[in-house]
């Protein structure tokens, strides 16, 4: 058992060099993007903040995965595909446990965190925004 930790942890340390590495900024840049869309309709809507609302709402936890799992599952399997790629490449072997953990790292860990924290942002700047013409006398925003 040690062996095989042993290697997963040099087989995912190797992969910030070699082969294929832009994955690592593609993939938790689609992810951003995709999260930061999301996060802007979430506080246009004035939802609560995904993350909050997953790890808190029991009611609507399963609908809010759900959706986060249709905007996000194409990067997530688009990371699995291109880090299988990087495998055969580099290894000329297929580790599929470890293609799972490098996308979910590069693709599912960036997307509530940046949801969560665009709609907290946008929303604190409407507040901002609002207060700002009301102070002034001006409507509208």
């Amino acid at each position: 058992m040690g062996e095989l930790l042993t290697r997963v942890w040099e087989n995912l340390l190797g992969r910030v060099h070699g082969p294929l590495t832009f994955r690592l900024i593609l993939q938790p840049l689609t992810a951003a993007i995709i999260a930061t869309r999301a996060g802007i309709k979430d506080a246009r809507r004035r939802r609560p903040a995904y993350g909050w609302a997953v790890l808190a709402n029991r009611v609507s936890r399963k609908e809010l995965l759900r959706e986060g799992w249709k905007e996000i599952g194409r990067v997530f399997l688009f990371a699995v595909v291109v880090d299988l790629v990087y495998e055969v490449i580099e290894f000329r072997r297929i580790y599929p446990g470890e293609s799972l953990i490098v996308a979910a790292v590069l693709a599912l860990l960036p997307y509530p965190l940046i949801r969560t924290l665009v709609n907290l942002i946008v929303r604190c700047f409407r507040r901002y925004v609002a207060r700002k013409s009301e102070m002034h006398g001006l409507s509208g925003c």
